[in-house]
């Protein structure tokens, strides 16, 4: 059943919080508070998955709670999860759905590309069982890799972002590799988002196929902007990876839409640098404050 057009759902929320910012939801036990990991020692606990699963539950519903003014969406990168075995996985099923009951959009950093049947189970765990609003995916496979994710895209209101300039410094080993037409092979894939995404226009003139680009490559960031206007950027390395708001300018379109911006460490740690304040409220302020650079940026100041 479908829930709306995606695209539209995602930049109403922009426009009535008046932010860009996604949170990623990368739980590390080494970097949670301290009156967590306190709150639940490991003698409590059978194994050490369970005793992280505890924290990571704690840490993560206070800060759904705490953000939820200020942020769009949530990222849970399913791989901390996976981590955990079993109960990770069942956290992650828990989040998700605490994280839409609250009112943020689900994009479940899953990465994930295959071929036929083995697509179709990808596309119905993250999409219908766990319940993601959209997912990340890999290009590799092609097109019908991908088709069961766009399936979701037509009929029932989901999202897809697919990978086409990531953050790392790596990337380009691949990413940037020139095509017999001169071309990196990125652009090619930027190509590929703007054919997948024919026929998924919302109402506000964007699709529901949406492109993941890093905001590390602010150049090629631009350039992808101006070759995809009506594809939503999922733009991460904000923050932690060095990218910061100035450098965003060009990658949100002439209505200061059309993009919105993950940060993961810088908001869910910030009370190692703001120590003054409670581990919650010290994630508040960061993203009060990425929030306000973001919109600045992006012409709205």
């Amino acid at each position: 059943m479908s829930e709306g057009h995606f695209a539209d759902r995602l930049f109403e929320a922009v426009e009535t919080k008046r932010s860009h910012v996604v949170v990623g939801l990368d739980p590390d036990y080494d970097l949670l508070p301290p009156e967590i990991r306190e709150a639940h020692p490991p003698s409590e606990y059978g194994t050490e998955e369970g005793m992280k699963a505890a924290c990571y539950e704690e840490f993560l519903t206070g800060l759904l709670e705490s953000l939820r003014g200020e942020v769009v969406a949530v990222k849970p990168q399913i791989a901390y999860y996976e981590a955990l075995g079993t109960l990770g996985y069942q956290l992650y099923m828990r989040v998700v759905a605490l994280a839409r009951d609250l009112g943020y959009l689900v994009i479940a950093d899953v990465k994930r590309g295959d071929i036929g049947s083995t697509a179709e189970a990808y596309a119905k765990a993250h999409l219908d069982v766990a319940g993601a609003d959209a997912v990340t995916v890999n290009p590799y496979f092609g097109t019908d890799g991908l088709e069961p994710f766009f399936r979701r895209v037509r009929d029932a209101g989901k999202g897809v972002f697919v990978l086409v300039k990531t953050s790392n410094p790596g990337s380009a080993e691949l990413q940037d590799l020139a095509l017999a037409s001169g071309e990196p092979l990125y652009r090619r894939v930027a190509d590929l988002v703007n054919r997948w995404g024919e026929g998924t226009e919302g109402s506000r003139g964007y699709r529901s196929v949406g492109a993941v680009v890093g905001g590390t490559h602010a150049a090629e960031g631009s350039e992808l902007r101006m070759q995809m206007p009506g594809v939503p950027l999922l733009i991460p390395g904000y923050g932690a990876q060095g990218a910061r708001a100035d450098d965003l300018r060009s990658m949100f379109d002439a209505e200061g839409s059309g993009a919105v911006v993950n940060s993961a460490r810088a908001i869910l740690y910030a009370y190692r640098k703001r120590m003054d304040v409670s581990w919650r409220e010290a994630a508040l302020q960061e993203a009060q404050v990425m929030r306000a650079a973001l919109w600045e940026a992006a012409g709205r100041g």
